[in-house]
């Protein structure tokens, strides 16, 4: 039996701003134990019996960003192949393309396990037995569904009716009395989201059911553009196609439809860290039912959760509030309306506040850079470039540059000329001139740039060559 686990990675985790950003979204936020979410299911999944290749289904943008998540873990050697979505469609169209790539990379009867990057599972052994059975249905051509056991009557989660093994509806997430009925009923499971099924059994399936999406991903893959890299193969799937597919969940476009659905009732400690609260819940409390995470100091407070990354946070005299601090923004909430932090992420977005995309550290395929400070002709950039990695040969219009290595060596080309600098050692990029950063060294590579001119965005560049797609 050959399984592949298929991990979707999308959206922008808006309910976790500021720690989540469009360009840096919940999967990728490090939890207690250091790591990242998308990392805790690829670990997870790895273990299961059976698994020869992992697939993500991400953004090109996130392709990167998914890429080094997965290679800081040494413990998993397995293959990997990323989809690479021009556009988000939604989940139907995610699986989609997974059940096609495993059809033609590992035959009709390949199982695929489909897993959210960004949920918690604390009790693997549980996990893996729970996995086992959804294996089974799926040999059987049945589709598994994962239904959490409900440990509390919660409004953030969608719900799934069963009759034993048999679904009888998929609810959304109903208001509080409707979900303390579904609980004390005994019927109903949260919806994980995660599923299990042969490939073919999938698409025969969404022929039935939604055949608009599988035909406009069948000829975005068919149409995309197949590549081999170092130690990963991506797919990047076409654009004039994918952009077709109806914008749908899979929920919705095959799991209410079909009558090949089993529900395989279960209890993991699972968690969605849908909220702060959720968040929260990671943290043992105080005696005041205080959770910190961070330098805090409180007096009189109770029941409250603060998150500091840096920053000193003092509180007096509050209850029931979530604080959450990060170098660019602030966030105060009081704990029963964490739910609305989505309408203030939506707000940022709508009035094209740069807020809701990056935060002042922004990833990057080669590393990182982080606005230091910045005002009226100047800005001042800490960046940090990957050993063996380099910034695309560049030039900008509109502004200067100057580095100045602080630790690692610097592989520089500055115009015509090619230099090799130490820590304390600088140069000068006038405007207009080519120019590119390399880290030759097996150490982080550090600069401190400041940039000088009459306009300062980002993009402002002109990428004459570039290892990562993007000229």
């Amino acid at each position: 039996m050959k399984v592949i686990p298929v991990i979707i990675s999308g959206g922008a985790g808006s309910r976790l701003w500021p720690a989540s950003r469009q360009s840096h979204p919940k999967p990728f936020l490090k939890v207690a134990d250091g790591y990242s979410l998308i990392q805790q299911t690829v670990l997870r999944a790895a273990s299961i019996e059976g698994v020869v290749e992992l697939v993500a289904v991400t953004s090109g943008d996130h392709l990167f960003l998914t890429k080094d998540e997965f290679d800081e873990l040494d413990s998993v050697v397995l293959p990997r192949t990323f989809l690479l979505e021009p556009e988000a469609r939604d989940t139907a169209a995610a699986v989609a393309a997974a059940a096609i790539h495993a059809r033609a990379t590992q035959g009709p009867d390949a199982i695929l396990c489909v897993f959210p990057a960004d949920h918690l599972i604390s009790n693997l052994p549980a996990f893996l037995d729970v996995m086992g059975l959804a294996m089974e249905h799926a040999k059987l051509g049945r589709i598994a569904t994962l239904g959490i056991t409900p440990t509390r009557p919660d409004t953030a989660f969608g719900y799934i009716e069963a009759d034993g093994e048999n679904v009888v509806r998929f609810v959304e997430k109903p208001d509080l009395d409707t979900a303390k009925a579904y609980v004390a009923s005994q019927r109903f499971f949260w919806n994980a989201g995660i599923f299990c099924f042969s490939a073919q059994t999938m698409l025969d399936e969404m022929v039935l059911h939604c055949p608009e999406v599988l035909q406009a991903v069948a000829d975005s893959y068919e149409n995309g553009r197949a590549s081999q890299c170092q130690g990963f193969a991506k797919i990047e799937l076409a654009p004039e196609h994918f952009g077709s597919a109806p914008r749908i969940s899979l929920d919705h476009a095959v799991m209410e439809k079909t009558n090949r659905l089993a529900v395989i009732p279960c209890d993991m400690d699972w968690n969605d860290i849908g909220s702060w609260n959720a968040m929260a819940d990671l943290i043992a409390p105080d005696e005041s039912g205080n959770r910190i995470r961070g330098d805090v100091h409180m007096v009189d407070t109770t029941g409250t959760y603060v998150s500091s990354d840096k920053r000193v946070i003092g509180t007096v005299g509050v209850s029931d509030l979530v604080i959450v601090d990060s170098p660019d923004a602030l966030l105060v909430t009081s704990r029963d309306r964490v739910q609305d932090v989505k309408k203030l992420f939506e707000g940022l977005k709508a009035s094209g506040h740069e807020a809701h995309l990056v935060h002042s550290t922004v990833h990057r395929p080669w590393g990182t850079y982080t606005v230091l400070e910045e005002g009226e002709r100047f800005k001042i950039k800490r960046i940090e470039v990957k050993p063996g990695r380099q910034l695309s040969l560049q030039m900008h219009y509109h502004r200067s540059e100057h580095w100045v290595v602080v630790s690692g060596s610097a592989k520089i080309v500055n115009g015509e000329q090619e230099l090799f600098l130490g820590t304390n050692e600088s140069t000068y990029i006038p405007c207009g001139h080519k120019h590119r950063l390399e880290n030759p060294g097996r150490i982080d590579l550090v600069i401190i740039e400041v940039q000088s001119g009459d306009y300062l965005a980002e993009d402002d560049i002109v990428r004459f060559d570039d290892e990562y797609g993007r000229t």
